[in-house]
């Protein structure tokens, strides 16, 4: 555990769910962990204790919150839990915080399998359907050229990244074709208690947290991570965004709840400490942008050129194209701020150099 973990708490120790089952972290809140093919290997989802009315009464059942990637072996992890975990009871419906593959890749069997309907922010189903489009949606030539824009020439990366024409629709292969809005400030009635959705932006298109002031848990998805800061990246299709402003504004957001509030986090543990966490994502941007700053302040400085003060270990191409638009976002960031100018190389690359530099 680093220094910056150490200040926060885990109140359930080092225990996690086995594989199928659950651990229940509060009355009617249940945690499911599922692993992924990656180096950040796993997710957490959640189950909530939910009833809603029928024709002929009150139906008791659950909500499953997030779903992990299109994978065979999810979709048995699932049917565990379905027959050990629900005790009984149906799944009422499925809530995704984001159009990330992890959280919405198994979306479309979960309400299949039980005719519920899909929850999500209606900026972010609209990118998954877009996604699943397949070779003419995310990743390929266009991300490529975006990345050699931005000073990612390497010819072997360059091919791989070309290639990557079905990475979205291989872990999301289709979203329902019918979902419920969710909005900033929104309260959804789950079982006895109310929970609040609380939008972010800069990882996702339009993420939403849940807050339940009740049991003072916050399903932060992934705006708030203990032990990671959250990829903040710009992308092609949003080539100009300042993606790291929006991500900063929209974890002060959390900032009234209570500073004991019981995070929920999509990875990492569950944890106390929400003001300290988001004090520490701060500082580490502020830490990283002073970085780059001072690296632009030497020589001008491409994405790919600021890949290597940002990320000081070796990255495979999963990571690769994460830090490229991470890159680019500090960068954004501080042009935004008027700290860097922006300039076209005669080799057509963008470069940026501080604003004080001769």
């Amino acid at each position: 555990m680093n220094d910056l973990e150490q200040r926060l708490h885990y109140p359930l120790g080092d225990a996690l769910p086995e594989s199928g089952r659950c651990l229940e972290v509060v009355p009617g809140v249940k945690w499911v962990r599922m692993t992924l093919p990656f180096a950040l290997n796993h997710i957490n989802l959640w189950l909530l204790r939910d009833e809603i009315d029928g024709e002929n009464g009150k139906i008791q059942g659950w909500s499953i919150v997030d779903c992990c990637i299109h994978k065979e072996e999810a979709k048995a992890q699932w049917e565990d839990i379905f027959t050990h975990e629900l005790d009984g009871l149906p799944v009422l419906r499925v809530i995704v915080t984001h159009m990330h593959p992890d959280h919405i890749g198994l979306a479309h069997w979960l309400c299949e399998r039980w005719n519920v309907a899909l929850w999500i922010s209606a900026l972010d189903y609209q990118v998954a359907k877009w996604g699943c489009m397949g070779p003419t949606a995310f990743g390929g030539a266009r991300a490529a050229d975006f990345f050699a824009l931005h000073g990612l020439n390497d010819p072997a990366t360059v091919a791989q990244i070309k290639a990557r024409t079905d990475y979205f629709p291989s872990l999301v292969p289709s979203v329902p074709e019918h979902y419920h809005r969710l909005l900033d400030g929104q309260t959804l009635r789950i079982g006895a208690h109310t929970w609040r959705c609380i939008s972010g932006y800069g990882h996702a298109p339009e993420h939403m947290a849940l807050y339940c002031e009740d049991l003072d848990v916050l399903i932060g998805g992934d705006m708030m991570l203990p032990r990671i800061s959250t990829n903040v990246s710009v992308y092609e299709q949003e080539p100009e965004a300042n993606a790291l402003a929006l991500f900063l504004t929209s974890i002060d957001k959390f900032l009234p709840l209570p500073a004991d509030t019981l995070v929920l986090p999509s990875h990492g543990k569950p944890f106390t400490g929400l003001h300290e966490r988001i004090q520490q994502l701060h500082d580490h941007h502020r830490d990283r942008l002073a970085e780059v700053l001072e690296a632009c302040t030497v020589q001008p400085c491409s994405a790919a050129d600021i890949i290597p003060v940002l990320f000081k270990r070796p990255l495979d191409l999963h990571q690769i194209t994460f830090a490229m638009g991470e890159a680019v976002a500090h960068l954004h960031a501080l042009w935004y701020a008027g700290q860097l100018k922006r300039m076209h190389g005669t080799d057509g690359v963008m470069r940026f150099a501080s604003n004080t530099a001769t």
